[in-house]
């Protein structure tokens, strides 16, 4: 099969280790031509650029910034992007003729370039549901259903049922996902709707105990405590005013310590509060390379994942895989609506906490030092194998067609 694989991320490479490339070079693994657009924001002052590399095309296009800028400007760049992926299936690949488009969201304003390819080609559709939007940002305060405000959401959603109503299947990422759009989408027919999990080609990254031990030299991080990592983005989404709850709450402890790394748009509130209160044991830093990060996280004790205690959409971190690559055990700390907590609960790798309760966060940590984390570990690598390689969800999707 041709596919045309659309996302607003940058596919660095087609051996970029992230879920997408994954993804795709499975497809290509069997057979299968992969053609993909993707995004290159303005920022980085480089053009639209045509690449062919180990069996994949791709069309990075020229957008404007839709990250770490102001509203208005994602805003109008985020409303662009499908007449410009359009404009670039037309240059590069217009003597391809596609048999399947994947596509995930964010965002859903590539309904009309989608539209346009299957049409043209008569082409199947396969969404890759990553997001719930627009409730996501009502959730957050960011919309509202009802008053001023509530025209944006109105026309997002509008395109949200548009882009459901295009794609022949959808592929959510755990089984609240589905039950949550079939519920909020009786027009949606329950049959092209699946769970088709964020996924990675599995490498096992867990490092001996010397090579632990060096890596955390290296950054300053202790030898001789539990060590606790989150890893990603720090935006609105995690619940930063609650994670700092959880981390002045262990202010006083000798025996963890709590390595946060990344950067997003409320990195500020947490580098303010470190700042200000200077607590011993807890470390902020900025996002790593992706070796260096995966090294990083492999030489901790436990992965944490928080999300806002407001979300009433089933999200699904995929920060998850890469601590269950790692071999290491998982404390989230959560909404009730998603059922993350209850996966890895269920799996045997980790605890699950709601993220309004910093009694049920601090009852984790004490109960850590007890815990047989090496079995724990080699739980999350088994139940990855099983459920989150991207051999499973390539067999997903390519039993379709």
């Amino acid at each position: 099969m041709n596919i045309l694989f659309l996302s607003i991320g940058d596919v660095p490479n087609i051996r970029h280790r992230e879920i997408y490339p994954d993804l795709l070079r499975e497809f290509i693994k069997n057979n299968h031509n992969v053609y993909v657009i993707c995004a290159r924001e303005k920022r980085k002052n480089l053009d639209t650029e045509y690449v062919e590399e180990d069996g994949a095309k791709l069309v990075k296009v020229k957008i404007g910034n839709i990250t770490k800028t102001n509203l208005i400007e994602k805003g109008i760049s985020t409303l662009r992007i499908s007449s410009q992926y359009k404009s670039a299936i037309k240059k590069y690949f217009s003597d391809v003729k596609f048999d399947l488009i994947l596509y995930s969201t964010p965002p859903i304003t590539l309904v009309n370039c989608i539209e346009y390819v299957k049409k043209r080609d008569g082409a199947k559709t396969y969404l890759l549901l990553k997001d719930i939007f627009p409730q996501n940002a009502v959730d957050l305060g960011m919309f509202t259903q009802t008053g001023p405000k509530s025209i944006i959401y109105k026309y997002f959603r509008r395109k949200e049922s548009k882009l459901y109503a295009l794609s022949d299947y959808i592929g959510c990422m755990s089984q609240a996902n589905v039950d949550y759009v079939l519920e909020h989408n009786p027009e949606v027919n329950k049959n092209v709707v699946e769970v088709c999990p964020n996924s990675i080609d599995v490498v096992d990254m867990s490092v001996d105990a010397q090579t632990r031990e060096e890596i955390r030299k290296k950054y300053g991080i202790p030898t001789n405590k539990k060590v606790l990592v989150y890893g990603g983005n720090l935006g609105k989404p995690q619940g930063i005013d609650f994670l700092i709850e959880c981390l002045r709450s262990q202010q006083n402890r000798d025996d963890a310590y709590f390595l946060i790394v990344g950067d997003g748009a409320e990195f500020g509130k947490l580098d303010s509060y470190i700042k200000a209160e200077k607590p011993v044991n807890v470390k902020l830093m900025k996002r790593l390379p992706k070796n260096d990060y995966d090294a990083m996280v492999a030489a901790c004790d436990v992965g944490m994942i928080f999300l806002d205690h407001r979300f009433t959409i089933p999200n699904f971190p995929s920060r998850l895989l890469a601590y269950m690559q790692a071999k290491i055990p998982v404390l989230a700390s959560t909404d009730p609506n998603t059922d993350i907590g209850k996966v890895i609960t269920e799996g045997g790798f980790g605890w699950w906490c709601e993220s309004n309760s910093v009694q049920g966060f601090t009852k984790i940590v004490d109960s850590i030092g007890s815990s047989d984390l090496k079995a724990m570990g080699d739980n999350a690598y088994r139940v990855l194998n099983e459920k989150y390689s991207v051999r499973e969800s390539y067999n997903i999707i390519a039993n379709h067609f």
